[in-house]
């Protein structure tokens, strides 16, 4: 994706990519550190309280950094470097780097969230390192990392949201590991839902006819839920279990509990789903005489909003790197799971591209655990951290691109507001069903 107007020759882009390649390099030892400190003792969300404090040592030990722990929320930080460059009082450009660290309960870091926060801080690391040997650089530019806790359940990066920490950010980069790499995999838009029913507790044998029955009540929500998937669309989900079922089998049940996660692939049909579930909650308490009580996730995630120059730029630079992308369709059209980035998405433009560690293994199992931690996943880890700093650097010193980037995203804004499928480049971003595996899945 060439373009014209860049501040500087392509000869002397390609050599400040380089540069960032080697200032990854050299950081290598002390980033497989910080990701094998955080993989060694998994911590679920908003309690990440022992990686929190790793990343802000991390970033306070390099130099220049300014870090700010605790930031908006208990287990996120800020360290940013900057602004250098340009003149005093131009506008500053700020790239932001995502580092993700909550685990999964039972099963450690097996969506690699450890790679996930090694990414952000290698490739912040490797744009610093640019811009250090060029103080002549005509952008005034700041690098900013910001940690981000719960995206597996929660939803950290909306607490930041709401809490100003994205405000005044550019444009933003992280990557997730998975199967394969791909610049870009369709992420789908969930809430969560707890429904409690109460019912009335008697002697299932002696006096049943004094009881009312509330596992009776959750099987016939769930039935009812099942049933409506046929009348759903091919790419919206519903999926749940019956967490608290009762205690005994000659009590009949007076409570019982049960989570289902809603899923579309746009953010504005989850209402709808929503509506159509609730029906079915509400019909199964008025059949059973039981009373239910719905709660809703704090937060529902969004959809993420395609940025197309950015995953083109991502690619090319992997490309140079010699990642192979797969080419498979049904993969890149299909929708995986579900992350906060896709709110992300919605107030600043960015990239959420995929990454191979070396494995075959699927996210969230004990397979993907090992694979995480293991020295293997570190080539590959560095190698997308270096494609990520390279795309930065083609949107800083190349002010068409960055046009381009915030072109698009305002377009894609618009688009999505209106509830229409969102066209970049040509492309039609609506995603189906994927089969197998949930690359980016959080919540899944």
């Amino acid at each position: 994706m060439a373009a014209q107007n860049c501040t500087v020759s392509r000869e002397q882009l390609d050599q400040c990519k380089q540069k960032a390649g080697r200032c990854i390099d050299e950081a290598q030892n002390s980033l497989f550190l910080l990701s094998k400190d955080i993989w060694s003792c998994p911590e679920l969300a908003y309690e990440e309280k022992k990686s929190h404090d790793r990343l802000v040592r991390f970033f306070s030990e390099e130099k220049g950094w300014h870090v700010e722990g605790h930031y908006t929320q208990e287990t996120a930080f800020r360290a940013s470097w900057g602004p250098v460059g340009g003149k005093e009082g131009d506008d500053v450009l700020n790239m932001a780097f995502l580092c993700e660290y909550d685990a999964l309960p039972g099963i450690g870091h097996a969506c690699g969230h450890n790679l996930i926060a090694e990414v952000g801080a290698a490739a912040a690391l490797g744009l610093k390192g640019v811009l250090e040997s060029m103080p002549d650089c005509s952008v005034r530019t700041k690098v900013t990392v910001l940690g981000t806790p719960a995206e597996e359940e929660g939803g950290g990066k909306v607490d930041m949201i709401l809490a100003g920490a994205f405000e005044g950010i550019d444009v933003v980069f992280m990557a997730h590991p998975s199967q394969e790499d791909a610049p870009y995999l369709p992420a789908v838009a969930v809430v969560d839902v707890t429904a409690k029913y109460y019912g009335k507790a008697a002697h299932a044998s002696a006096y049943p006819w004094e009881g009312i029955n509330a596992l009776d009540a959750a099987v016939s929500a769930y039935n009812s839920l099942s049933a409506l998937r046929q009348q759903l669309k091919p790419d919206w989900r519903v999926h749940g279990i019956i967490k608290h079922g009762g205690v005994k089998p000659n009590i009949i049940p007076d409570y019982t509990e049960l989570v289902f996660y809603l899923r579309t692939p746009k953010w504005q049909d989850l209402s709808t789903i929503k509506a159509k579930a609730e029906m079915c909650f509400r019909s199964a308490a008025m059949a059973t005489g039981c009373r239910v009580e719905l709660e809703y996730s704090k937060h529902e995630y969004h959809s993420i909003l395609r940025n197309t120059t950015l995953d083109r730029l991502y690619e090319e630079n992997g490309r140079a790197l010699g990642v192979q992308f797969t080419t498979d369709q049904e993969v890149l059209s299909s929708s995986s799971g579900s992350t906060d980035f896709g709110n992300v998405s919605f107030v600043a433009p960015g990239i959420h591209p995929y990454f191979y560690i070396g494995t075959a293994a699927l996210n969230h199992t004990a397979e993907y655990t090992a694979a995480a931690g293991a020295e293997e996943a570190q080539f590959y880890t560095l190698r997308t951290a270096k494609a990520l700093a390279m795309t930065a650097l083609d949107v800083l010193l190349c002010p068409e691109l960055l046009q381009r980037v915030r072109d698009e995203f305002a377009e894609a804004k618009l688009s999505e507001q209106r509830g229409q499928p969102q066209q970049a480049g040509g492309a039609s971003t609506k995603p189906q069903q994927r089969p197998q595996q949930a690359a980016g899945a959080s919540s899944a």
